[in-house]
């Protein structure tokens, strides 16, 4: 674009093309009372799509549409200079929120962890500090709590496991109307993810939106219903090629969020951590990378060894290695560990930790 000029405020030509495939599709799959249910995240797309004069024809959508959008925040960290994961996420991360309660915003955990500042931009402009409150390394949420005031009306936490494949949701990126894209929900599967992370149910979505990273999935009642947290290339199913994002379900926040906000952290067990990155291929566990000082550094795993095993027990994908592993208890327990390195099979034991305590902390005094 030019020198002054400015984005369309209309919807896009391709959304149009999209919904009327998505009608055709739902009358024949599903029938017409499925209908409206799928259209609905298209008419909330319509009004905030549409300009601010003709959003003030139709006051009651206008005030909802705005309403919602004043909800999702921009979240800039700058991050410890010595800290652990500067290396694979960088000193300075940027992304998207949402408030969730009067002073407190969620967004992706990866976003803020190990900061030493934090910045929250509101719909109407204005920026605050802001502090990391809580951290969830199972679900990846991370919530931030603002140390000013900020403009804008949390959203409700809406009932995510209700979502089914093909319904339609729209992911809201910090930047107005401008930054909200209409996706369907294309699965729910599972998600493992290299750094000792697994969601037994995902919300896989397509086509991919840029602006994914922290950033709310709303539903057709103005409901939070995910946090972005990738953009991936299989979004349809494994070795489907179909770009599309994933979404922490919601879900997963609600029964957690008291306690983030009260102790910074879930009140539930905490998981062992040992430390490992690995990687799936052609039906071996290769390990990709440690965390330097973490329990698996300090056993002697090195980076290409193959993980065969948890005690006895084999493993060929990461799914099962995580499962076997937390299933021996919290973090600090011992976990036997089988591992080809080279030509020789070795059998190594790991004290697990809590991550938690491997993440650098900003000093207080």
């Amino acid at each position: 674009m030019g020198a002054g000029s400015t984005r369309p405020s209309v919807p896009r030509p391709d959304w149009m093309f999209q919904l009327i495939g998505f009608i055709i599709h739902a009358w024949i799959a599903r029938g017409p009372a499925m209908i409206a249910r799928l259209l609905a995240p298209f008419a909330l797309l319509v009004v905030l799509a549409l300009p601010a004069q003709a959003q003030d024809k139709d006051v009651g959508a206008g005030l909802e549409a705005a309403e919602i959008l004043s909800a999702v925040v921009r979240v800039r960290a700058k991050i410890l200079p010595n800290a652990r994961s500067a290396q694979t996420l960088g000193l300075q991360r940027e992304g998207s929120g949402v408030l969730v309660r009067d002073g407190y915003v969620a967004t992706i955990g990866y976003l803020v962890i190990e900061s030493e500042t934090i910045e929250v931009t509101g719909a109407d402009g204005k920026s605050v500090p802001a502090i990391l409150a809580g951290y969830d390394h199972a679900s990846g949420f991370g919530l931030v709590r603002l140390l000013a005031s900020l403009a804008g009306k949390p959203l409700l936490i809406g009932d995510s496991a209700a979502l089914d494949e093909r319904d339609l949701v729209l992911v809201a990126g910090h930047g107005g109307r401008e930054a909200v894209s209409v996706v369907q929900v294309i699965s729910r599967r599972a998600f493992s993810g290299s750094w000792e992370y697994l969601l037994e149910s995902a919300i896989w979505t397509y086509p991919a939106v840029p602006n994914w990273s922290g950033a709310p999935l709303i539903g057709p009642k103005g409901d939070f219903l995910g946090i972005g947290s990738l953009i991936v290339g299989d979004a349809a199913g494994a070795g489907v090629p179909s770009p599309g994002n994933l979404f922490v379900p919601a879900d997963l926040l609600r029964p957690i969020l008291k306690d983030l906000i009260a102790m910074g952290r879930s009140n539930a067990p905490v998981r062992p951590w040992l430390g490992i990155n690995a990687e799936e291929i052609r039906g071996h566990l290769m390990v990709a990378r440690v965390s330097p000082e973490g329990p698996a550094d300090v056993a002697g795993v090195k980076a290409g060894d193959i993980l065969i095993g948890v005690g006895e027990e084999p493993v060929s994908t990461l799914a099962e290695f995580y499962r076997k592993v937390w299933a021996r208890g919290a973090a600090g327990v011992e976990i036997p560990l089988r591992f080809l390195q080279g030509a020789q099979v070795k059998d190594l034991k790991l004290r697990s930790i809590d991550r938690a305590t491997h993440f650098r902390q900003k000093q207080s005094f």
